[in-house]
């Protein structure tokens, strides 16, 4: 009976563990991608993860909670951008945070924006930005109270364009 019992819950536990995964892209390019196909605004998320203790709230308060992992795999798609201390990344990596650091005027961490963005033939991504926000405190619900409204306005626009070329 014990082994019964502990199999179920090693089963739980994985099938819990696998749904709180959530997939952040670093490739912007790829992310836009995936926006377009699952018709989803991007969430832009600029962070200094090794030494940022804004950062590091915002990611232990809401980002890794159960709320927003649900809410964002139902609203958006994840883009982390970090500027890390120690952490190594690729000169590839470093150049595009660098670049949208700048398209975007980020001047703090943590900042989140969120933006639809298409590619045009040329290959250069032109973005649409939805909103900003940073650290709010209270938690996901109070995070959430202040994102979701931009993710709603994007599905509002997207149905406003889809309505006037009908």
């Amino acid at each position: 009976m014990k082994k019964i019992f502990l199999v179920a819950l090693f089963f739980i536990g994985l099938s819990a563990a696998q749904a709180q995964e959530l997939k952040w892209y670093t490739d912007v390019k790829e992310a836009i991608k995936v926006s377009k196909k699952e018709k989803k605004p991007l969430l832009l998320f600029f962070t200094g993860s090794d030494w940022c203790g804004w950062c590091i709230r915002l990611q232990n308060e809401v980002l890794k909670t159960p709320e927003f992992t649900k809410w964002a795999k139902e609203s958006v798609v994840l883009v982390e951008l970090d500027y890390p201390r120690r952490a190594p990344q690729s000169d590839e990596i470093k150049k595009q945070n660098n670049e949208l650091q700048q398209a975007f005027g980020v001047q703090g961490y943590p900042t989140v924006y969120f933006a639809n963005a298409t590619v045009n033939k040329e290959g250069k991504v032109n973005f649409e930005g939805l909103g900003s926000t940073g650290y709010v405190a209270g938690g996901p619900t109070a995070w959430l109270a202040v994102a979701d409204p931009f993710v709603k306005n994007a599905a509002l626009k997207e149905k406003t364009k889809k309505s006037k070329k009908a």
